[in-house]
Order: C-alpha cells, then sequence, then structure tokens
C-alpha cells in the first residue's frame, strides 16, 4: 500500500480535534519524506489542519464555524511522556473551567518540575512555570487552585473579590483530605498565597484547621490583595489589606 493510502486511512480513523505527528503512523523511516509530503499536500487541500511543524490535526466544524483543538491536544505532549506526568494545565484555560474567567485566551500555561524556555505552537504562546510540588495525578486539581489564588490579581475579565468568592465555594466542597492535601502543598507556595488561603479557609472550617497557615507567615508582613472585607471578613488578621 502506498504511503499516501496508509496515512489517508489512519487519519480517517482518528477523531475529530486529535493533534498527531509524524509518529503516529507506522511508517518506515525510509518513507518518511513521502509522508511529509502527503501530510503537507492533504493541509494544503484543507483536509487537514497544520498547528506547528510537524503537528496536525482534523478539523471539527459546528454550526458556529469550525473549532479549535482543545488545549489539552495542543500541549499533551508536554504533558506526558512514556505514561508519566511531567506537567498540568494551569492558569488562562484552567481558570476559565473554573468559572473564573469567560475569556479564552491564546497563552497556555503548564505547571512543570523544571525549568523550560517559552514557546510557540501555532498562534498559541506556551509558558512554563516552576511547580516545587511533586505533580501527581491526584494533586493536580489542587495545585490548579493553588496557582489560581498565587494568581489572583491576574485573573482577565475578573475582579479579585468575585475570584475569591468562586474559590471559596470550591474549596468549601473538598474533603478532609483534600483540605490536609492542599494546606501542606501550600507550604511551597509564596506567603501571600498561604495568607488567602487560610483565611478562606478559617472563614469555611474554622481556626483550627488553618492554624498551620497562619503560623507559617511572619506576623510583620501585610499582603496587598485589595480584597473587599465584605467578602473577607478575617482579612486584617491575616494581614491582607
Amino acid at each position: 500500500m502506498k504511503v499516501s493510502d496508509i496515512a489517508k486511512n489512519k487519519i480517517d480513523r482518528l477523531p475529530l480535534g486529535y493533534v498527531f505527528t509524524y509518529d503516529d503512523f507506522d511508517i518506515d523511516v525510509n518513507n518518511m519524506d513521502a509522508l511529509m509530503k502527503t501530510l503537507s499536500r492533504l493541509a494544503s487541500e484543507g483536509k487537514i489542519r497544520r498547528l506547528s511543524i510537524g503537528r496536525y490535526y482534523k478539523p471539527e466544524i459546528s454550526e458556529f464555524g469550525e473549532l479549535k483543538p482543545d488545549v489539552y491536544q495542543i500541549v499533551k505532549d508536554l504533558l506526558e511522556k512514556d505514561g508519566k506526568i511531567i506537567g498540568y494545565l494551569t492558569g488562562y484555560s484552567i481558570y476559565n473551567k473554573l468559572g473564573l474567567t469567560t475569556q479564552v485566551a491564546n497563552v497556555i500555561q503548564i505547571g512543570t518540575g523544571d525549568v523550560k524556555k517559552n514557546m510557540r505552537r501555532g498562534i498559541y504562546k506556551i509558558r512554563f512555570i516552576k511547580q516545587k510540588n511533586k505533580i501527581t495525578k491526584e494533586n493536580i486539581p489542587l495545585l490548579r487552585i493553588l496557582d489560581s489564588i498565587r494568581n489572583i490579581k491576574e485573573i482577565p475579565d475578573s475582579n479579585i473579590n468575585n475570584s475569591c468568592i468562586v474559590i471559596s465555594d470550591i474549596i468549601q466542597k473538598f474533603s478532609d483530605s483534600d483540605l490536609k492535601q492542599l494546606i501542606r502543598l501550600a507550604q511551597n507556595y509564596n506567603p501571600a498565597t498561604r495568607a488567602l488561603l487560610g483565611a478562606i479557609i478559617e472563614l469555611k472550617f474554622g481556626s483550627e484547621v488553618s492554624e498551620e497557615l497562619y503560623k507559617s507567615l511572619n506576623p510583620a508582613s501585610e499582603y496587598d490583595l485589595n480584597i473587599s472585607e465584605s467578602i473577607l471578613p478575617n482579612k486584617q488578621k491575616w494581614q491582607i489589606i
């Protein structure tokens, strides 16, 4: 079977929006040039879309027009390698899913344990954020909440008071084990994040639960977050201004 036929058959079986590379095709290395030419031709014909060099996807058309691939598909190779988690989606795309903003940016932020240089894929800017905690499948939702608290002043198309309410409502639904894990993970975040998390936890669960976070703070430090006292009535105790 010709390389072009193998490629077309494979693409026909792929789901819409799935991002694929040359590695997705069972093609001998000697036929790689033919595969590259086939994919380039299919992209020119509009049957597939080119995301970036060596990366393509089948476009999905809705009643509102053509849809972009899911953010996960765009960067999935940067999140997992050989079955091991090496990063997680955070930032703008997650703010939207958590209900903190309605905006969807062309900036994709990835939490990672390693220091990496920012990069581009097509129209998307990919930024890496250093995560000091070990990243596991189980703690990723908690790390995303902590990231949201740390960057609460930078969430687009929102205000800090509303963001604080949304985050508080999410944390209130955590189990005791998740809450303990959240507090443990917070120890590797900056003091302002620990202060705001502690204030939220104290309001929702009491001072005994938040005590570990309170003791981790310098009593002489203040944290300029500009949150209303009506939203956070214990802000003064936590030195939040």
